[in-house]
Parts: C-alpha cells; sequence; structure tokens
C-alpha cells in the first residue's frame, strides 16, 4: 500500500466523506493501484480514524465502481474493465447527443457566452500539467451544454452518471497528446451551438465520445 495516504481535512465535511475523497484521489492518481486490498485496519492506522468512516467511504467508492468487494477476500479497488466502460460511455453518448440536441433549441445569448467562458477556460487547463484542474474544466464545459438543454431531469440524469464517468475521464486526460483535438472538438461544438447547426453538433459530440472510448481501451488492455 502506498506509503502517500494522508487525510485531506475539511472541517465542513463528515469525517466519511473526508476519508471517501482521499481513498477516490488517491486511486485516481494510480496511488493505489487495480486490484490492491482496502483493508479497514490498515487504512485506518494510516489515516488516523477508526474502521467506521474507512467502511463506510469504501461503500461509497463501491457506489462509484472505484472498489469492489470480494468474497472470502474484503474491499479492493476495482479494475477498469473493458464492459463497464463500454457501458458507461454508450449511456453518455446517447444523453450528450439528447443535450447537445437540446442545447441548440434552447441556448440563449447568456448560455453562449457561459459556453465560451469554460470552454477558454478548459484550454488554459491544458497547460497547467494538472490532470484533476484539467478534469473540472472539461466537467464544466460539459455541464454549461447540459444547463442550456434546459431539461433538469436530464441534468439530473447526467449528474449521476459523472462519478461513474469520472475515472475513465481523468484516465483519458492523462495523455497530453489528446489535449489539441479535445480543445478542437470543443470549439466546433461551441460553433455549431451559436449557428443552431444541430445536424453538426450532434455528430462532433458523438465522435467526441468515441475518441475518449478508443483511448481509455488502450489504456485498459494496457493494465491486464
Amino acid at each position: 500500500m502506498t506509503d502517500k495516504l494522508e487525510l485531506n481535512m475539511n472541517a465542513y465535511l463528515p469525517l466519511r466523506d473526508v476519508v471517501f475523497h482521499t481513498l477516490r484521489e488517491a486511486i485516481l492518481k494510480g496511488e493505489l493501484k487495480p486490484g490492491e486490498r482496502l483493508m479497514e485496519l490498515q487504512l485506518a492506522s494510516k489515516l488516523g480514524v477508526s474502521r467506521t468512516p474507512i467502511r463506510e467511504a469504501i461503500r461509497m467508492l463501491e457506489l462509484e465502481g472505484l472498489a469492489v468487494t470480494v468474497p472470502r477476500k474484503g474491499a479492493e479497488v476495482a479494475k477498469m474493465t473493458e464492459k463497464d466502460m463500454e457501458d458507461v460511455l454508450q449511456i453518455r453518448k446517447a444523453l450528450d447527443e439528447l443535450a447537445v440536441g437540446l442545447a441548440c433549441d434552447n441556448m440563449t445569448e447568456e448560455g453562449l457566452e457561459q459556453l465560451y467562458i469554460v470552454l477558454r477556460n478548459f484550454e488554459e487547463s491544458t497547460r497547467t500539467g494538472n490532470v484533476k484542474k484539467i478534469a473540472q474544466a472539461d466537467v464544466e464545459f460539459h455541464d454549461a451544454i447540459y444547463q442550456a438543454a434546459d431539461n433538469s431531469k436530464l441534468v439530473t440524469m447526467l449528474n449521476n452518471l459523472r462519478e461513474q464517468m469520472y475515472r475513465y475521464r481523468v484516465e483519458y486526460l492523462k495523455n497530453e497528446s489528446i489535449y489539441p483535438r479535445l480543445i478542437e472538438e470543443h470549439k466546433k461544438i461551441y460553433e455549431g451551438l451559436k449557428r443552431k447547426d444541430k445536424e453538426t453538433v450532434v455528430e462532433i459530440v458523438s465522435y467526441h465520445v468515441i475518441n475518449q472510448e478508443m483511448v481509455v481501451k488502450n489504456i485498459i488492455h494496457g493494465q491486464e
């Protein structure tokens, strides 16, 4: 188990959430490896907490697909599987296409201005080398489209999917060579929404997700 594990204290969060965020970040950064055991006693000792918040945090990680309980072995860091990734991205592709189509119909001037701001923020974030910051900026770009779609039920569904997507998003964004293409795709989505060219933006969003699937598939094959 990594020696780098330290509790990121936040006075406003319950202890189980603090433990959850600490473990989540360690998994996403690769400090806790796929298949590595999540032993409650050892983690409790390392983080200086009781076993209860550790147990609760592991349950939260399981809901996100980041941990799995194996019979007679206990909890461990979940391996990324091709099937799981395909299932998640299949749903995301369908919902993103729906969202961008609705955004095309409902986009306001203010919404377009906000989208341009987050588009530039994403471009700037790619120069930081901070994958967490880049992933957050990518989320904000897609969130601006979801808000413009003006369908609260769709936004709720996409927010639920976001947590399951996050691991694949982070793995994808660790590859710096894809940044120019991502920036270009974001610009084309913005320009298509500005022109209200529904057919084009739906097509670009579709390719956007397919490109991610191909890159992450190679990462998963490398992990096997």
